[in-house]
């Protein structure tokens, strides 16, 4: 197997989207990671943030609901969603972690390519700076996320650490036309 096959396969235990899933058990980024599997996502990609330090974890781990993804660390977010575009392109289904102010870094990759050939790989920002309460270089992008992501029009859901598997759920519906790009919000750590 060439290496752009090895990364572009789905791993051997891949599930399709089930109406029997369990969501409820384990923690918050257990129940995120399980639902995006569950929905047949293959590969995770991104930089890793305090606010999704856990997701991070479970990936890492490899383990439970990572056991049938790939993770593949990025050094920036606009390469983590270079690299899931051309899985996606290649047939994969791809997700990509980052927080709100590498969103910046990415704008030309979505802008130049993601949003104009339809490569609509859902995206799990953090939203450090949204109450004014985090360091300084996190006020501007805190505090205008939600008008940038209309800009471009992709379609947000903040997430709901009470309810994870719902919340990615709603995040995929709002995109389930196949012509929008899904974005999670995270606002607290998980």
């Amino acid at each position: 197997m060439t290496d752009t096959q090895t990364l572009t396969a789905a791993p051997p235990s891949a599930a399709a989207p089930s109406s029997s899933a369990a969501p409820g058990r384990g923690t918050a980024a257990e129940m995120l990671v399980q639902a995006f599997v569950d929905h047949g996502f293959t590969h995770f990609t991104g930089v890793p943030c305090s606010l999704l330090k856990g997701v991070f974890r479970v990936l890492e781990s490899g383990t439970g609901p990572a056991e049938p993804v790939a993770y593949l660390p990025a050094p920036r977010e606009d390469s983590a969603l270079g690299v899931a575009s051309g899985l996606s392109a290649a047939g994969a289904r791809p997700v990509v972690l980052m927080q709100n102010s590498g969103l910046g870094y990415c704008l030309n990759v979505l802008t130049s390519l993601n949003l104009i050939y339809d490569l609509h790989v859902p995206l799990i920002v953090s939203w450090r700076g949204h109450d004014g309460n985090d360091a300084v270089e996190h006020d501007i992008i805190g505090r205008e996320l939600l008008n940038l992501l209309d800009v471009f029009d992709l379609r947000h859901t903040v997430f709901d650490p009470d309810e994870p598997y719902a919340s990615v759920e709603r995040c995929l519906a709002a995109a389930e036309d196949g012509r929008h790009t899904p974005v999670l919000i995270v606002k607290e750590g998980i």
